[in-house]
């Protein structure tokens, strides 16, 4: 979602020796056409603020570790209108992406910072830490992370005082299709919680037979 521009249970074994596929498995509840509602935490040392936030997947492709969809704002202050943008997401799967970030200005240190604050992490973060988690087994952890990019605004310009500069860590449960994630850009403040529910709307977006980024 954009933000103000602003100045200045206990999982599973998750490694091993998996002779098969380490990477997540499909999930019903993270598949195209899914939608989820819930907000945004846009709170600021001056006031606490929240947006509310629409969300759905447009395109699924898990053997890249690739989706996209967009994120819709209802009530920002500074909007005539509900703010839709266009995001593309990574998919942590150990053969695509790793928990290691690599890009958008997020370091090492920011990657375990944002990671670590969701409790479904800390059976992993010492494997991450050794190694961005490439040696983790997946295959049956009840939580998919991913880094979600808005790249576009869809129906305002760019000159609407928001800005999409950063990138949001995710955290999506398996069992319940509930998503928390944490909004990551130096300029904006830290720590921004998205927090969704995943909602019964009808379904609606296109499928990746094959997909590559360029």
């Amino acid at each position: 979602m954009p933000v103000r521009v602003v100045d200045s249970s206990a999982p599973s074994q998750v490694s091993g020796g998996n002779s098969g596929s380490t990477c997540p498995q499909p999930c019903t509840l993270l598949s195209v056409g899914q939608a989820f509602s819930g907000t945004q935490n846009v709170s600021n040392v001056q006031k606490d603020e929240a947006w509310r936030v629409n969300v759905r997947i447009q395109g699924f492709d898990l053997d890249h570790g690739y989706l996209c969809g967009t994120m819709e704002a209802l009530n920002v202050p500074m909007a005539d209108t509900p703010v839709i943008t266009f995001w593309e997401g990574e998919i942590v799967d150990t053969k695509n992406h790793t928990f290691f970030t690599g890009k958008w200005e997020a370091t090492l240190e920011d990657d375990i910072r944002h990671w670590s604050k969701f409790p479904s992490f800390s059976p992993l973060q010492s494997q991450v830490e050794a190694d961005g988690g490439k040696s983790l087994d997946l295959s049956n952890y009840p939580y998919i992370f991913m880094r979600w990019k808005e790249l576009y605004f869809v129906n305002v310009g760019t000159d609407c005082g928001l800005t999409i500069a950063g990138f949001y860590y995710v955290c999506f449960s398996c069992s319940d299709g509930s998503i928390n994630g944490f909004y990551y850009d130096p300029n904006s403040s830290p720590f921004q919680k998205l927090e969704l529910k995943s909602t019964n709307e009808g379904r609606s977006g296109f499928s990746f037979s094959s997909y590559q980024l360029q």
